[in-house]
Formats: C-alpha cells, structure tokens, sequence
C-alpha cells in the first residue's frame, strides 16, 4: 500500500483542479508560452499565471525563458505517485471484473 507523503498529497491537490488538468493536457503534445495556454481559456492572464505557479511549485511544469517569453513543459514524473497509488486498486478492480465475467457467463 503506498503511502502519500505532503510532496504526493500536493500533486494530487493540484491535478484536482479541471483547468490545471487541462494546462497538463496542453503540455503533453509540446512546451507551450504562457500567453498561448491563457489563450486557451476565457479566464484571466492572471488566473492562468496563478495555475501555472501551482503547477510549478509541486513540479509538474517547468519553465524556461525565452527572450521575454516564459515557456512550460509537462515534467510528468511527480505523476507517478498518483499512478502508484491508483496501482493499489488494480487488484480490486480486476476481481470486480472477473465477478462481473463469472456472472454473466453463468446468465446464459
């Protein structure tokens, strides 16, 4: 069973919030500016800036800059701990399904 320490339990606060997964999603096809992930949204600049910093601080983003740009990069290793956790249902879910097998097959 894994245990969340306050590192893994501030990644799994901040996947919980629809826009910053949306941000994630953005960044998995490339590093994206600032200004072109805000234009995505109908939220502020500002608002998007306040994500991002989130995103940043549990290591989820990275950014670099480029002359007066910012750009961003999924970093998707902090992910793991939430695929470790979810990795200690998978048993569960397996057993549901083959119940679920058994069941059926016994209807016909």
């Amino acid at each position: 069973m894994v245990t969340l320490n306050r590192e893994h339990e501030a990644v799994f606060r901040a996947i919980a919030d629809p826009t910053r997964r949306e941000i994630l999603g953005m960044l998995r096809s490339r590093p994206c500016s600032v200004g072109e992930i805000a234009a995505n949204f109908r939220t502020s600049r500002p608002a998007i800036s306040k994500h991002l910093r989130m995103l940043r601080a549990v290591g989820l983003v990275a950014t670099t800059e480029k002359g007066t740009t910012r750009i961003c990069a999924l970093n998707a290793e902090p992910l793991r701990a939430v695929s470790d956790w979810i990795s200690d249902y998978e048993a569960y879910w397996g057993t549901t399904l083959q119940s679920l097998k058994r069941h059926v097959e016994e209807e016909r």
